[in-house]
């Protein structure tokens, strides 16, 4: 079904880059969601009310904030693709992840109420009726809550939306939620077995985490999680493809919401070329990866010495002294400046996360290995974690 709306609502449907593009595909799939939530909510109220069933009319209830949230997600991809404003230059792309964040929370919040109603129904059981009609909604819902989650979640990975894949999961737990509520309602007519309570309790705590999962994936993004390791290569491929590109560091991407990323990168070429080729260069650079990746770049070009024998015997020991140390440790904007007493080694220095040693024991090392060699050469170290 979503392939043949697809087809008729959204032109251009295989360009997911363009955020039209990924607004159409939101927009429907909130639309189609909203419509089969609330098609389910009536057929699980019904069930629930002939048959007095708690875990069922929970369901039904759930099935209704589902369609809740399906407004939030249409309404999300509505308002993320309106265009950047004097306000917000980098676009309300943001909202993508509010509205998931905002559907995580309704999980969450129906997963304690359902707890709650089951916890009373444990208290005070009241016998259930099981028909047929409830068997065959039930059975309808499963297939219905499996189909939604499927082209939710492909529709999300299709164009890299949390808000989706979010509801792809909702929809996957209201599909073990209804199949619980199947087998309690089986169970109390084929051997009396009052447990629609404690099946309710079960479903809830599924739900909460369920909404807990959903919660965490609409957050990092929102608090500036690191890029994604295969887009960080792509850039590295093409950045250091290009002519006249020595090496890359100190990457950043800015996450503006899908489809609008800002990435900045120092670009280190050689300081004897000429400054205007080097710029009209990175120039060119900067397009290739607004064309290729669909971002805007920034490149700062840091010049190094190439043809400086001094430089090139002290950067090789600096690397073997990093590397005995750990492996982990790499360096960049390395030079030498010579004065008449002692010369200084200034470089910058990526630490890992979470690295052991302290910053000033590290540097006290690194100095004491460097005098070992020549007691007249000075370290001068900027330390930094990478931010990819």
């Amino acid at each position: 079904m979503i392939g043949l709306l697809s087809r008729l609502w959204i032109k251009d449907r295989e360009n997911t880059a363009s955020p039209q593009v990924r607004q159409a595909y939101g927009m429907l799939c909130g639309g189609l969601g909203i419509f089969l939530n609330v098609l389910l909510f009536l057929g699980k109220f019904l069930a629930g009310t002939i048959s007095n069933s708690i875990s069922i009319t929970a369901d039904a209830f759930n099935n209704l904030s589902d369609a809740g949230s399906s407004f939030i997600t249409l309404a999300g991809f509505k308002m993320s693709g309106q265009e950047a404003d004097i306000d917000h230059p980098f676009g309300h792309g943001r909202i993508e992840y509010l509205s998931g964040l905002i559907i995580a929370g309704a999980i969450l919040l129906m997963g304690y109420e359902l707890i709650v109603s089951s916890v009373k129904k444990i208290l005070q059981p009241e016998e259930t009726i099981f028909s047929f009609l409830t068997l065959m909604i039930l059975l309808a819902s499963i297939l219905v809550k499996l189909y939604m989650a499927h082209y939710n979640y492909q529709i999300g990975k299709k164009i890299s939306s949390s808000a989706m894949k979010a509801t792809a999961t909702d929809s996957l737990s209201d599909t073990i939620t209804t199949i619980v509520v199947l087998v309690a309602s089986l169970v109390q007519y084929f051997f009396h077995w009052q447990i629609d309570g404690y099946c309710g309790v079960l479903v809830g705590l599924f739900i909460i985490y369920a909404g807990f999962t959903a919660a965490r994936d609409t957050i990092d993004p929102l608090l500036g999680q690191a890029p994604a390791a295969e887009f960080v290569e792509r850039v590295q491929q093409i950045v250091l493809s290009t002519e006249g590109v020595l090496g890359m560091h100190d990457l950043i991407v800015h996450d503006y919401g899908p489809g609008r990323l800002i990435i900045s990168l120092h670009a280190e070429v050689s300081a004897a070329g000429d400054i205007l080729e080097i710029h009209d260069m990175i120039d060119r650079l900067e397009q290739t990866l607004n064309r290729q990746l669909s971002c805007e770049a920034v490149i700062h070009m840091d010049p190094i010495v190439t043809e400086d024998p001094d430089v090139d015997l002290w950067k090789d020991r600096i690397h073997d002294i990093l590397l005995s140390i750990d492996d982990s440790l790499h360096m960049h904007d390395f030079r030498i400046v010579k004065g008449n007493t002692h010369t200084n080694i200034i470089f910058d220095m990526v630490l890992p996360y979470r690295y052991k040693m302290s910053k000033s024991l590290l540097l006290e090392e690194i100095q004491k290995r460097v005098w070992e060699l020549d007691q007249s050469y000075y370290v001068v170290i900027q330390m930094e974690h990478s931010y990819t």
